[in-house]
C-alpha cells in the first residue's frame, strides 16, 4: 500500500508540473488563455462523462475519464496560484483536514455505528465549524442548497433538508397519493389551456416524483439517466426496424412502431 501511495503522489505531482508548464510563458496558447469562467463548464462535462462510464461499467473508460476530471481542479488551482489566491497544496490540505475533522469516529474516540449516525455527526460538526468561523446561521434550512444546481438535484436536496426537519409524508403511500393528485391537477391545467398553469402543475408533479425517489432511496438523477439510456437503445431498435421495412418514419403506422418497441423490451433493451 505504501508503494501505491508513493506512486500516486509522484504522478499527481507530475500532473501539477505539466499544468504549470502549459500555463507558463511559451506554453500552450489555448491553456494560457483560459480563465475560471471559461473552463468551469468543462468541470461539469467531465463529471458527467465519469458517470456515463460508471453506468456502462466501462472500467478502462472510467480510468481515462477520472484522469480528465482530476485535471479540472489542478487547472483551477493553477489559475488561482497565478493570481496569488491559493495553490493546489492548499486545496489538498483543506480537504485532508476536513476529512479527519469530520470523521472523529475513525480518527478519534467518537462512536458512529451506522451510516445514519455518521450523517448526523457530519452535520453537527459542519454546523459547529460555521459557528467557529463566525458565519451567520442561515435564515432558512434550505439556504445551504445552492440555487445553481441542476433542478433535479436541487429538488432532491431541498426536499431532503425539509424531511430532516420532519416536514415529510408519514409513509410511502402518502407520497404516491400526492403523485396521483398532482397528475390530476396537471390534467386539469391542460384542460384549461393556460400555459403558465400547465408549467406550474408540471413542476409540482416533477418535484413530488423526486420526493418519491427520495423515499424509495433511489437517486432520481441516476434513475432518469438510466431511463434515457434504455430509451436510446429501444428507439434505435425501432429505427432499425423502420429502415428494414423500407418505409420512412412518416409512413410507418404507430401501431407497428409500438410492436417493435415492445419487442425491444422483450430482448432486454
Amino acid at each position: 500500500m505504501a508503494e501505491r501511495f508513493a506512486e500516486a503522489s509522484k504522478k499527481f505531482g507530475e500532473l501539477v508540473e505539466v499544468m504549470a508548464r502549459l500555463r507558463a510563458p511559451g506554453g500552450c496558447p489555448w491553456d494560457r488563455k483560459q480563465t475560471f469562467e471559461t473552463i468551469q463548464s468543462y468541470l461539469l462535462e467531465e463529471a458527467y462523462e465519469v458517470m456515463d462510464a460508471i453506468d456502462k461499467q466501462d472500467w478502462l473508460g472510467l480510468q481515462e475519464e477520472l484522469g480528465d476530471l482530476l485535471l479540472q481542479p489542478v487547472f483551477f488551482a493553477e489559475i488561482a496560484a497565478e493570481q496569488g489566491l491559493f495553490t493546489i497544496a492548499d486545496c489538498l490540505d483543506a480537504i485532508n483536514q476536513k476529512l479527519v475533522r469530520r470523521h472523529p469516529h475513525v480518527f478519534g474516540d467518537a462512536q458512529a455505528e451506522t451510516p445514519e449516525d455518521v450523517k448526523v455527526r457530519w452535520d453537527e460538526i459542519k454546523k459547529q465549524e460555521k459557528a467557529e468561523q463566525g458565519l451567520t446561521p442561515p435564515v432558512s434550512a434550505l439556504d445551504g442548497v445552492p440555487r445553481n444546481l441542476p433542478a433535479l438535484m436541487e429538488a432532491d436536496k431541498i426536499s431532503s433538508k425539509a424531511a430532516a426537519l420532519r416536514f415529510d409524508w408519514p409513509d410511502i403511500n402518502g407520497v404516491l397519493a400526492k403523485v396521483r393528485e398532482e397528475a390530476e391537477e396537471l390534467g386539469a391545467a391542460h384542460d384549461s389551456g393556460d400555459p403558465q398553469h400547465i408549467e406550474h402543475e408540471l413542476g409540482d408533479l416533477l418535484f413530488t416524483v423526486v420526493n418519491l425517489a427520495r423515499r424509495l432511496k433511489v437517486d432520481p438523477e441516476q434513475a432518469l439517466r438510466k431511463s434515457n439510456a434504455r430509451f436510446r437503445e429501444r428507439f434505435g431498435f425501432v429505427e432499425r426496424k423502420v429502415t428494414g421495412s423500407g418505409k420512412a418514419f412518416a409512413d410507418t403506422p404507430l401501431a407497428d412502431m409500438e410492436l417493435w418497441w415492445q419487442e425491444a423490451k422483450t430482448q432486454g433493451l
